[in-house]
């Protein structure tokens, strides 16, 4: 079975590659998502949890920010300009992780005061709570898609002797 190259990225140089692509960005975002949890459920905009929220939201989006633009830099690119794209379930799984930069960035600039500097705290948090459920549907369309063979969308599976 082939693997798409968002696979093939977490597969090798372990567990480097799994650490630095996937569980750091994940562990960040899904810490960010359950303090969001509780922020929501409390509307205590102070406090610990508020604290973690904030500080996982920047640190978050700059982290992925730099994964972006080295996996822009050093895969996008090239395999774009040497035609070497597995078909469009590759393209789709890479293109899709890759997208996580926008919700994760956002959370960044929102919780820097770039964006939403004169929004109530309730405008803020909702979207605050908008960024983490872009990020899920984002990063879990990535994963679903980076599972497949990608050769599934060339009409050429393989099957399976059971």
């Amino acid at each position: 079975m082939s693997m798409t190259h968002y696979m093939e990225l977490l597969a090798v140089n372990q567990p480097w590659n799994l650490i630095l692509f996937m569980a750091i960005p994940v562990i960040l975002a899904e810490t960010v998502a359950i303090t969001e949890l509780a922020i929501l459920f409390t509307r205590r905009f102070d406090g610990n949890i508020r604290k973690v929220n904030k500080i996982c939201s920047i640190i978050g989006g700059i982290y992925f920010l730099f994964v972006f633009i080295y996996l822009f830099i050093t895969t996008v690119i090239p395999l774009t300009m040497n035609g070497e794209w597995r078909g469009w379930i590759d393209v789709i799984a890479v293109t899709f992780y890759l997208l996580g930069v926008i919700p994760l960035f956002g959370l960044t600039l929102l919780d820097l005061h770039v964006i939403g500097r004169n929004w109530s705290e309730e405008q803020k948090l909702k979207m605050h709570a908008i960024f983490v459920g872009i990020f899920l549907i984002v990063a879990h369309i990535a994963m679903i898609f980076g599972m497949l063979d990608p050769s599934l969308g060339n009409g050429q599976g393989h099957h399976m002797n059971m």
